[in-house]
């Protein structure tokens, strides 16, 4: 299934991974598209992105606040990749 845990049955290792396979694909689209407008930037990110950070979610479930933010830090640098992304989402 794909769901990696430790002996204790922490889900912290799989966190890392999913967020580490997430920034890999993140770091791609940022060499390949130089500026990217607010639709193209969701299509990508819904696409490509997204998916590594909600493989198996039900299954490893991250309840620890470290993991939640080891996850959310991959989402706040994505909405880096637009230029004013929170400007346009707020108007």
């Amino acid at each position: 299934m794909g769901v990696l845990t430790s002996s204790d049955l922490a889900v912290s290792y799989q966190c890392m991974e999913a967020a580490s396979k997430a920034r890999r694909v993140l770091r791609m689209v940022r060499r390949q598209f130089k500026e990217l407008d607010i639709q193209s930037f969701l299509i990508i990110y819904k696409g490509f992105v997204r998916p590594h950070l909600e493989y198996a979610i039900q299954a490893w479930s991250p309840y620890l606040r470290k993991d939640i933010d080891y996850l959310e830090r991959v989402q706040r640098s994505a909405t880096k990749v637009v230029k004013g992304f929170f400007l346009q989402i707020t108007v």
